[in-house]
């Protein structure tokens, strides 16, 4: 059931993704599957769809010449703030921050 619903929250990334969906497409109570999520994984269900949403913004941000914000909304953020916000407590720096160490490190035609 939690391999299950972390295959729903990677394949729903970029969306609305709700408890209570994600309970109910597994076929458990939004209740339970919180506990045994955080018992599984040790992470809450909120913090592992930020965390899942921030890894694959820096695959975009690396991969591409996308506006920081077009990320953002395309990983699921709801607002560019939130997303700065919640991509710099998980990566220490800002997505443009992030962008330019790996310019730095991997420059373009090498």
């Amino acid at each position: 059931m939690i391999w299950r619903t972390r295959k729903l929250i990677h394949e729903h990334l970029g969306e609305k993704l709700a408890l209570s969906w994600l309970a109910r497409t597994v076929h458990i109570s939004p209740t339970y599957l919180s506990e045994k999520f955080k018992e599984v994984t040790g992470e809450n269900i909120v913090c592992y769809i930020a965390r899942a949403r921030v890894e694959q913004a820096k695959q975009l941000l690396s991969d591409g010449d996308r506006r920081v914000s077009e990320i953002a909304f395309a990983v699921g953020f709801q607002s560019l703030s939130q997303f700065n916000r919640v991509f710099k407590k998980f990566s220490g720096g800002s997505p443009s921050q992030y962008r330019s160490a790996k310019a730095r490190v991997f420059p373009q035609g090498r």
